[in-house]
């Protein structure tokens, strides 16, 4: 049988969740909250929010299976032009600015290694080398990301073991205090919850590929569900290792935690050893997001007559044109070094489509309760309550903290509800074998 085996959406999951977030952010939430418990709750918390999410998107995906994620999804639960403003997103930045972040943090981390090496050379040369791999079809596109994939997954699991081994255990508890709690339901938490969130991003990453996956209604659910799941437990015993062996003081306020936990277990020669594996590990986000991001430009290009060239696929079924657009725009934000800024403004539009998505899965239950569901949502409706609820939040605080990036998101979505008033009348037409 052709299509993505379960194993393989599995690892796109898990590959598109791990990037640079869970090796930057723990420098930043020591300062309000040291104690090991209160961090460990932290991350836990948002491996909750993430699985609740991708709980709600698994009903979706089995009820409405088809490939490109939000676009889809909105454009069926509410209007095409909802959807196309999500897709927009997607295409345009929503996918190239996470590619190109850890793209050039594979190259300074390279450059650390080999300090005569160009970061923003490497960065260019893994995308496009990448690529290449990509456009050779489904089956080069899988073995190479199930390889990276399980080499990310082992480089963690091995880096954790090694921590709790060999680490020097520092003056830090994780039993739970009295004054735990009170912080946990303080504003700093609120406001590290939300980079723990972008941490924890991708946990709806086998939805923009539905139909390459064999049997979507049983893998997807599967997929999600276990990928989040292995994320969350990597996430909650990395930071907990971080913490166990390198004093707050040294975290306290630094972005490279991975780097000066890393020469704090294994010694000076220890950064080195852990930034190689940081860039191995990034090889399989990048992958993953150069994969994922094109299929969705891909199905609106097989809606819409005005950008029908962007589903044109190769001899081998892959969205060809679709993907090198991505590349180029990944390309530009690389040498441009504009990705951090695109990053700020289009985390708003993001937050507020998955919101819209599973707001979706209580819309459809009301409005359409004869569809067919060969999966419903686990723990429905406290299951996407609980996702809408954390995401509200969001949305205020970046809205609150951010309001020129706010404002310059929704620019972007005026931007795209021009583009598809220029775009023609949706004419669906059915996906390419």
């Amino acid at each position: 049988m052709s299509g993505i085996s379960s194993g393989t959406a599995t690892a796109l999951v898990v590959a598109d969740m791990i990037g640079v977030g869970v090796f930057t952010s723990l420098g930043f939430q020591v300062g309000d909250m040291p104690t090991g418990f209160s961090i460990a709750f932290l991350w836990a918390a948002g491996g909750l929010a993430a699985l609740c999410g991708a709980l709600s998107y698994a009903e979706l995906a089995a009820a409405l299976p088809r490939s490109g994620g939000e676009y889809h999804f909105l454009s069926e639960i509410y209007h095409p032009s909802i959807g196309f403003l999500a897709g927009w997103i997607s295409a345009s930045v929503g996918f190239a600015a996470p590619t190109a972040l850890a793209a050039i943090a594979f190259g300074k981390y390279l450059q650390g290694i080999f300090p005569g090496i160009s970061p923003a050379g490497s960065a260019l040369a893994l995308v496009w080398v990448i690529l290449l791999v990509q456009l050779r079809g489904l089956r080069a596109g899988s073995v190479f990301q199930d390889a990276f994939t399980l080499l990310k997954v082992i480089f963690l699991v091995g880096l954790i073991a090694a921590g709790f081994i060999f680490g020097h255990r520092q003056p830090i508890s994780f039993e739970p205090v009295a004054a735990d709690l009170p912080r946990i339901f303080s504003a700093p938490f609120a406001v590290s919850l939300v980079y723990v969130m972008y941490a924890y991003s991708g946990w709806n990453a086998c939805t923009y590929i539905i139909g390459e996956i064999r049997e979507p209604a049983k893998v997807v659910p599967r997929a999600l569900f276990a990928g989040t799941l292995v994320v969350m437990a990597l996430y909650v015993g990395l930071n907990s290792m971080f913490l166990y062996t390198t004093p707050v003081a040294s975290l306290r306020g630094n972005v490279d935690v991975a780097l000066i936990a890393g020469r704090q277990i294994f010694g000076p020669f220890g950064g080195n050893l852990v930034g190689g594996l940081i860039c191995l590990g990034l090889v399989s986000a990048v992958s993953s997001m150069t994969w994922i991001g094109p299929r969705v430009s891909a199905v609106m290009g097989e809606d819409f007559p005005a950008l029908r060239w962007l589903s044109k696929r190769s001899n081998t079924g892959i969205p060809a044109y679709a993907m090198v657009f991505q590349i180029v725009v990944v390309s530009v934000l690389v040498v441009t070094s504009t990705f951090e800024k695109v990053l700020l403004y289009v985390q708003f539009t993001l937050i507020l489509c998955s919101f819209l998505t599973v707001l979706g899965v209580i819309v459809l239950r009301i409005r359409r309760p004869d569809l067919p569901r060969p999966y419903r949502t686990w723990g429905y409706p406290l299951t996407p309550l609980v996702f809408l609820c954390i995401s509200l939040y969001m949305l205020y605080y970046v809205a609150r903290e951010k309001p020129y990036e706010t404002a310059a998101g929704l620019a972007t979505l005026l931007a795209g509800a021009g583009v598809y008033l220029a775009s023609g009348k949706r004419s669906r037409k059915e996906p390419a074998p």
